[in-house]
């Protein structure tokens, strides 16, 4: 196959969704949770500026929303190796009908613990899910060009989800009020969960296995035995750090929201300003992935140094962001951010995918996602902390542009070099 038919296009897309049902039903659900998902976090945003009106409150909810998975990976990836992994994602989908509902109520009450409680336990939930979704995907496509071309639509599909939810999160709240981008947000995951139950497919990992048991849960022996597997590979180990480097981007939920709120408000609401910003990063991370997967051409060998130019523009674009006069050129700044991060999430996942054995699956994308979420909690407390104590935002935004360099240092000095010859070069690699 040569470079220019390998290329990902438009058609391939097209193709995709008209021939795989399967994965058509995964991608349409992904499309109404994360519309969803995105109304709603706008929204808990604004509300907690108001009832604070502290940079650290913002801060807290995006560590409550991420830093959970970290504490659930091991046992989400064990459950989603050992259960049916769509059944695990509906049962997350159902729990989070609930937990959103009563989010709801808990906005109507003068304290603002009850909420923070509730984010936490949807991110739980979302540990479940989105390894489950990961690890799924190789099951219901076929070929490693398909596996590149669904993951680059999902995580096209995440950009414009982001893009079109944060716009509308903004509009609904300020044009209907808080109570009924809640509803739709809960009505989301019920039709997510309905889409997900009509998933046909084998997977191999569940077949034979006896019947789960809860202690299983405090077994730590699949835990360890995943722990070597991954280890022991050390090109599947740089790889799986490459979204812990995209973590740093995690300050990027304080700078954007108080620059709504500080600096750049529209027509003097804060909550539109808040949703344009957030909408330039759905708007990177929409064209991001389409231009790298077009100049990648399904090449693996094109993914490593993708992810180090993914890095480049990532820190570019918050440097630059930080000198940002207007909210147009802010919206140019925080779009080529966004697009550089997205491509590194597109090529280090399908990398993942490639590399890693169906029955560790589950395991591998918890940790990738765990180590993520680490860096990504990091990194918003420390910028949270950082504004409420009298840092300058545009400072703060110059901070975590230099901050990306250094997981493209790294990824450059350390990480490429271990595909550069044979396995010699890969130390301990299994050569996936």
């Amino acid at each position: 196959m040569t470079a220019a038919s390998s290329r990902v296009r438009l058609r391939d897309y097209a193709e995709l969704l008209a021939g795989n049902r399967n994965y058509r039903l995964l991608w349409l659900a992904q499309i109404v949770s994360e519309v969803g998902d995105w109304l709603y976090a706008v929204v808990i945003y604004n509300f907690l500026i108001e009832r604070t009106g502290s940079a650290r409150a913002v801060a807290a909810a995006v560590v409550l929303q991420v830093l959970p998975q970290v504490l659930t990976a091991p046992m989400a990836g064990v459950i989603n190796d050992r259960l049916s992994r769509r059944s695990v994602m509906v049962a997350a989908d159902l729990f989070r009908v609930l937990v959103v509902l009563a989010m709801l109520f808990a906005s109507h009450l003068s304290a603002t613990w009850p909420i923070y409680c509730l984010l936490f336990l949807e991110t739980v939930m979302w540990g479940l899910f989105e390894p489950g979704r990961s690890a799924l995907l190789p099951n219901l496509t076929r070929g490693e060009r398909e596996v590149l071309v669904a993951n680059t639509l999902a995580s096209t599909t995440w950009s414009f989800n982001l893009a079109v939810g944060s716009a509308l999160g903004g509009f609904l709240s300020v044009w209907l009020g808080r109570d009924p981008v809640f509803i739709i947000n809960a009505a989301s995951f019920l039709v997510s969960a309905a889409l997900l139950l009509r998933i046909r497919c084998t997977e191999p990992h569940a077949e034979g296995q006896p019947r789960f048991q809860a202690r299983e849960l405090f077994n730590f022996n699949p835990v360890l035995e995943g722990f070597r597997y991954i280890r022991d590979d050390a090109r599947l180990l740089a790889t799986l750090l490459a979204k812990a480097g995209l973590g740093f981007l995690g300050a990027n939920y304080v700078i954007l929201t108080m620059l709504g709120e500080r600096v750049f408000p529209v027509d003097g609401s804060p909550a539109l300003g808040m949703s344009l910003l957030m909408g330039a990063r759905g708007l990177g991370a929409l064209i991001g992935p389409a231009i790298g997967g077009y100049w990648a051409g399904g090449r693996e060998e094109r993914f490593r140094p993708g992810i180090l130019y993914g890095f480049l523009a990532a820190s570019l674009g918050y440097i630059a962001l930080s000198s940002a006069q207007n909210i147009w050129f802010a919206i140019a700044c925080v779009t080529v951010a966004h697009g550089g991060g997205s491509v590194i999430w597109v090529f280090s996942t399908t990398m993942l995918q490639n590399q890693t054995d169906d029955r560790f699956r589950g395991r591998v994308f918890s940790a990738d996602y765990a180590f993520m979420v680490l860096a990504m909690s990091t990194s918003t407390w420390i910028a949270g902390s950082a504004v409420d104590m009298g840092a300058a935002l545009r400072h703060v935004s110059l901070a975590v542009g230099f901050m990306v360099l250094l997981p493209a240092v790294l990824w450059a000095m350390l990480a490429m070099p271990l595909w550069h010859g044979s396995a010699k070069a890969a130390g301990s690699s299994r050569g996936h």
